[in-house]
């Protein structure tokens, strides 16, 4: 989910292992507390104020769990969350998943270009919208996946696809047909324009 600085992933390790001592008694931590863990690299209540973490908040509880625990497993390629995840049980990923679940989502203010975005909404109609549905903005149910590209900081995003590109995440073949087919017709000067209509939409 993140990339922190070391300084924030130092930080947030302590806070967790804090969490842990102070639970190991018997006592059971809040859904507040354990969300509470995660607000160094991603934002109050969820919501990323720097570029290099996204925001979880409004974040369909199903797919919160999958990705914890894919990066418990080591499953997700993640710089420091495969470690946190793994400092959580089963049960604490379900309460932080309702937590995270009922807050609501805000975009990330930042600039974009504006003549890219325009572009950038015919391209996600005409590749991405399958999958991210609504513009890539929160979708809820169940069976939903976590599909929220919109408002999301176009630094991680960025930094997301090119784990996926580089083969450090697994990326779905449906996924790639549309990348492929892509960046053969409009290159990374497209990739650019849908990311700017993502960040276009505050």
């Amino acid at each position: 989910m993140a990339k922190p600085t070391m300084n924030l992933a130092l930080a947030t390790g302590a806070l967790a292992l804090a969490l842990s001592t102070a639970v190991s008694a018997g006592d059971t931590a809040s859904a507040g507390m354990l969300a509470g863990t995660c607000y160094g690299c991603h934002g109050m209540h969820g919501n990323s104020l720097g570029p290099a973490s996204p925001s979880i908040a409004q974040m369909e509880k199903t797919a919160f769990v999958e990705t914890m625990q894919a990066f418990k497993s080591g499953d997700t390629y993640g710089t420091i969350m495969g470690r946190i995840a793994k400092g959580y049980t089963d049960e604490e990923i379900e309460r932080m998943a309702g937590h995270f679940a009922a807050q609501k989502f805000v975009p990330a203010k930042q600039e974009f270009d504006a003549a890219a975005a325009k572009k950038g909404v015919k391209l996600h109609d005409k590749y991405c919208e399958k999958c991210h549905e609504e513009g890539g903005k929160p979708i809820a149910g169940e069976d939903a996946e976590y599909s929220l590209l919109a408002g999301q900081w176009v630094p991680y995003l960025a930094n997301t696809m090119t784990d996926f590109r580089e083969g450090r995440r697994e990326m779905p073949k449906k996924m790639k047909k549309k990348l492929d087919k892509l960046l053969k017709k409009e290159g990374e000067a497209g990739l650019a324009a849908i990311n700017a209509f993502y960040a276009g939409q505050q």
